[in-house]
Order: C-alpha cells, then structure tokens, then sequence
C-alpha cells in the first residue's frame, strides 16, 4: 500500500485501463494540455498522446454526442465534464442517447462510457457551480452512479466503470482531489453496487456516499464520545443501490440516519428512507432521519454555505434524536 492524493487514483485508474485497452480515450475541456481542470490527466497526452487524450471546445452537447457515437461503434470513451453542472447542456445526449440505446435497439447497440467529473459544492462557487445532480442520473434507467468517497474506492470504482457494458456516470468533488488515502500497487476492481461499511457500530445505521462520508465518520467518532456506537456505511454508488446492505445494518441497530449533499425533495435519501420503512418497518424503533442540504440555491458567502449544506453538527443531531427515542 502507498498513500496517493484522489487525484492521482482517478489518473491511475484511466491510465491503466488504456494501457490495457486500445479501445479507451479520454475527452473533455482541457484534459490534454493543461493536464485537465483539477490536473487529474496529468502526463496522460505524454503517454497517449492527441488522438487517446482529446482536448475540446466548451461545447459538451457536442464532445457528450462524439462520444455516444464512438461508445456505440465499439469504442470506450471516458468523456469528462469540468464540472456536472455543464453536463445539463449535455443532457440529452446523456438521457435520451446513451442511457436509452440499448433499449431502443433491441440489444444491437451500447454505450460502454463514463461521464465523469465534480459534483456538488466546492467552496464559494455560488448556486450554478455548486448542484448535486445524482439523484437526476439516478433517476434514468439505463445509466448507473457511481459517487466514491475516497482514493482507495474512485480507482477500483472508476476501473469497473470503464470495464461496464453500460453508460456510467461516474461522479467526484474538487474539495476531495487532494484527499489522502491508502491505494494498493497491484491491480484490483472494486463491483458496482456493493455498499462497503466504513466503521461498524451496533446503535444507529448512518447511510451516506461521496464526500459526505467523511463529514460522516467525524460524527460517528464524536457520537462515539457519548457512548453511541454508529454504522456508517458507504453506498459507493447510488444506481444501483445496495439495498441489503441498507437493511441488513437496520435489522442490527434499529435505527437509520441518512445524509447526503443534495437538496431533499426527491432525493436519494428519501428513497432510501421509503425502501427501509417499506421493507424493515418492524426492525425500526424511530423515524427515519435525512440530512440533506437545505432547500434553497446554495449561497456564495463562506456563513450561509455552512448553514445550508450538511455539517457534523446536524449529523449528530439527527442521530441524537432517533437514539433518544423510544419504540
């Protein structure tokens, strides 16, 4: 094992599997020259060179539509968006083309590509820099989501995502490319739709993904300080969802917070919460809880980014007051 920056897995990621297959090529807004936005590709059009490691206009209806097409003449594109709030200029080529041409061909076409990029706030960038659209992609059958929390998760995540038949959306942050962690030197795949358990505990199952994770595991370690003993469990992806992980925890701890970035309304967590009560209402000894951000357009100014978006704070209130209630 060595500790790499989130950044240098993703790089690992793509460029092992392009070593492995001629078929995979990279293309977005300044991936080649400048190293990509967040210096993810770096040294990559070194080693690939133009015609694998593509720069492109800021155009992504037009570099998303290439590539569909070269995903569905046999080619594996990982097209990267510089942030997906641009991917809503590309959603029709996302929606309407690569999530549904499987479907629509009867099986004689497929996209196997990953749209990926940073999701989600990333400081002071104002409302239309700053959307979690997870629960967007998520929501369109033919697509799976994948939103990893950490270096060692984003490599063997990203390398399954290329490897998927299907379209993935494969979806980072800014705030967590220069994150720390253990990655190993040999190869390895991590599957697409298994949750993983980041810290067992046997009072309240905490259910989170992406860079709410970490906010989650500071909680869990301060609950920890007054004798409650969280589950945080990392969904990893959120189509498909890991539902038996979900429940499984719930049986043991009877109680379920769950956090995520995005605002509530038709979220990920409010499915997760209708699935729990749906399918283990008689294991639950309190409401459900969610942590979600608050339902406004997220502000610029430092103060009210930190009132409308999840902190560790109301994570600990939400389980404070599921483990303070009574059956």
């Amino acid at each position: 094992m060595r500790t790499i920056q989130f950044r240098e897995a993703l790089r690992e990621a793509m460029s092992e599997e392009m070593r492995r297959d001629p078929k995979v090529f990279l293309m977005g807004e300044e991936v080649a020259e400048y190293n990509g936005a967040y210096k993810v590709s770096q040294g990559m059009l070194d080693e690939f060179g133009p015609e694998r490691v593509i720069d492109t206009p800021i155009a992504e209806l037009g570099f998303a539509g290439i590539g569909v097409g070269a995903a569905m003449n046999g080619l594996r594109p990982i097209i990267e968006f510089m942030t997906f709030n641009f991917s809503l200029v590309a959603i029709d080529q996302i929606i309407n083309s690569a999530a549904k041409i499987m479907s629509m061909s009867g099986g004689q076409y497929s996209a196997p590509m990953v749209f990926r990029g940073p999701t989600g706030n990333a400081g002071m960038l104002s409302s239309q820099h700053s959307q979690n659209f997870e629960n967007w992609f998520a929501n369109t059958p033919g697509l799976k989501v994948v939103v990893p929390s950490n270096p060692y998760d984003a490599k063997g995540l990203l390398k399954s995502a290329i490897r998927d038949n299907d379209p993935v959306i494969f979806m980072e942050s800014e705030l967590m490319y220069g994150d720390k962690g253990e990655v190993p030197e040999e190869e390895y795949l991590i599957p697409i739709g298994v949750a993983d358990i980041k810290r067992p505990g046997k009072d309240v199952t905490i259910v989170s993904f992406g860079k709410m994770v970490k906010l989650v595991l500071q909680a869990a370690e301060e609950l920890a300080k007054d004798g409650v003993d969280a589950e945080v469990i990392d969904l990893r992806s959120v189509r498909p969802i890991d539902y038996k992980a979900i429940i499984e925890s719930v049986k043991k701890t009877n109680r379920l917070v769950v956090v995520e970035e995005a605002w509530p309304l038709a979220s990920i967590s409010s499915e997760i919460a209708f699935h729990v009560q749906h399918n283990a209402f008689d294991y639950l000894d309190a409401p459900v809880k969610r942590v979600t951000a608050r339902d406004v357009p997220l502000p610029y100014a430092p103060t009210l980014i930190e009132a409308s978006l999840p902190n560790v704070q109301r994570v600990i209130q939400a389980v404070k007051d599921v483990t303070y209630a009574k059956a």
